[in-house]
């Protein structure tokens, strides 16, 4: 097949139905295969596919950065799927070997009909033997002894694989990891989620000191709204990554651009507080557990979560270490709610502060914390994982989180 014909292949995956929904991936495709039309036999580097295909800039570190080598894993696994269902009949297969960033192209093997062959040990094989010219009584002899093997070993492996059969569907039920149990759960829809990051409005300018908009004093100030916690930054990574591991992907939205059409439409990944993102303040949250600010000096302007109906032994609010500390502890909201159409869902991943929002967004992709959440639901499947809200307590140090740990939980 000439080269407009391999293009054109390659086209005809990119706009399948096996693609649709993923553009990073088709962007990716696209381009290692106009680079093997262009360099045949060659491999282009990592950080030419980083900084030409996903924008990364020109600093770009490999070793720092795993984006280019996710999304080659994430190609390959749509490929894989696209020619198991609808793609099983095109005459080329596009591959993506490991390792390197080539392209290559195989015609799919066409496997003729094999002539039909006699089985061993019936009347026909041994019609054809006797037949056969010049077979003396000898090899007729060795003949048969042979077949009498081979039907002695057919019958032993039968015997083998039938008890082995046995013993699986008698043994102990494979065990599902937690990460497949929890997120096939709240991924309800085939479409991929939005993940909606917060990205408060301040005013001011960054070279002369900014702060957060107030409604009552800067109403004719620009907003700069393209801002946001180095907790959402990392929360969105973390996220992106353990999506990718289980074949999905993640479409990202800053807070300010997100709309109702997306809450009614999509299920929702929710990474920061709702006290930077008031359009979220319009669509179903949690009940048991609010966030406010505290009005009242010294600690007037923190935020903080509030407890509406405390069990014995709660407090009626959560506090962070307040601003005029070092930060070494926070407390977060993981929830799990029923989105305007009921059959989407809204996971809320929120913290008081930007690293208590990325120890939530760590909580949940975290084999052993999502266990803990599973514990608490009960859940041992997919369909066990319903509406929740919890609040994780976590420890810092130097502006990293490194524990947490539930301190409160409704099973809705």
């Amino acid at each position: 097949m000439d080269s407009p014909g391999l293009l054109d292949q390659v086209s005809r995956v990119a706009n399948s139905q096996t693609f649709r929904g993923s553009p990073s991936l088709c962007k990716l495709l696209n381009y290692l295969g106009n680079y093997a039309m262009s360099h045949p036999g060659s491999s282009v580097k990592e950080y030419q596919v980083a900084t030409e295909v996903f924008r990364r800039p020109a600093d770009f570190d490999p070793k720092e950065d795993a984006t280019v080598r996710v999304q080659a894993g994430r190609l390959r696994a749509k490929l894989a799927e696209y020619y198991s269902t609808e793609g099983a009949d095109d005459p080329v297969i596009l591959d993506l070997p490991k390792g390197v960033y080539a392209l290559e192209f195989r015609p799919r093997e066409q496997h003729a009909s094999p002539e039909a062959v006699p089985v061993p040990g019936t009347r026909e094989a041994s019609r054809r033997i006797a037949e056969a010219p010049g077979v003396s009584p000898w090899n007729w002899l060795s003949t048969a002894l042979l077949i009498l093997l081979l039907v002695t070993l057919v019958t032993v492996g039968y015997a083998f694989l039938t008890h082995r059969a046995h013993l699986t569907a008698n043994a102990a039920p494979r065990v599902v990891e937690p990460e497949k149990i929890f997120w096939g759960g709240v991924l309800t829809s085939p479409a991929d989620p939005w993940a909606v990051f917060s990205n408060a409005a301040f005013v001011g300018r960054p070279d002369s000191g900014m702060r957060y908009y107030d409604p009552a004093k800067d109403r004719n100030k620009f907003v700069l709204d393209h801002y946001t916690g180095v907790g959402e930054v990392l929360g969105v990574h973390s996220l992106d990554l353990a999506l990718a591991h289980l074949n999905r992907t993640v479409r990202v939205k800053r807070g300010f651009l997100f709309t109702l059409d997306d809450a009614r439409n999509n299920d929702l990944i929710l990474i920061g507080s709702p006290s930077e993102n008031l359009t979220l303040l319009d669509i179903p949250s949690t009940h048991s557990f609010l966030f406010g600010k505290v009005m009242e000096p010294p600690r007037a302007g923190n935020v903080k979560i509030v407890n509406v109906n405390p069990t014995a032994g709660e407090p009626k609010e959560y506090l962070a270490t307040p601003s005029q500390e070092p930060l070494i502890e926070d407390y977060a909201i993981v929830a799990l709610v029923r989105g305007i159409d009921p059959t989407h869902t809204e996971l809320i991943l929120a913290g008081t502060t930007t690293i208590g929002t990325q120890a939530a967004v760590e909580f949940v992709t975290d084999k052993t914390h999502l266990q803990d959440l599973l514990d608490h639901l009960g859940a041992k499947s997919p369909k066990d994982v319903t509406p929740f809200e919890s609040v994780i307590r976590i420890k810092v140090s130097k502006g990293v989180p490194v524990e947490s740990t539930i301190v409160a939980w409704r099973k809705i």
